[in-house]
């Protein structure tokens, strides 16, 4: 699957990730260190978001051989998909889901927006 995002909607979702940083700093904080645990293992933000928004996560599935640290990751996941405030994160990821997990992930980790314009395969 191929996503094009354009430059106006990369910052309409980097607007939105300081709001919910300013607004909502719990749910921003639990967000940001979900990615940076995605990010540390190596493992997609596609599956990362899949995970979270109850989507089958498919071939974005981690190709590793230590099933142990895969469970870890979803147990890590299914923490944070038991606090009470994970309805307002799924709204949030559900309203940009158009740019991608990728793009909002590395939105969150501070990229600009410049480098994330055009298409990127899914």
């Amino acid at each position: 699957m191929v996503i094009t995002t354009s430059f106006n909607e990369l910052v309409a979702a980097q607007k939105a990730i300081n709001e919910l940083k300013t607004e909502k700093p719990v749910i921003y904080k639990q967000l940001a260190n979900i990615i940076h645990l995605t990010r540390q293992l190596q493992f997609k933000y596609q599956y990362m978001g899949c995970l979270i928004m109850d989507e089958e996560p498919g071939k974005f599935c981690p190709d590793i051989q230590a099933d142990y640290v895969v469970n870890v990751y979803q147990q890590e996941i299914e923490k944070l998909k038991a606090d009470s405030k994970i309805v307002e994160l799924k709204k949030f990821l559900s309203e940009y889901s158009q740019i991608g997990y990728r793009n909002l992930c590395r939105l969150v980790i501070g990229e600009n927006p410049r480098v994330l314009v055009g298409p990127q395969v899914v």
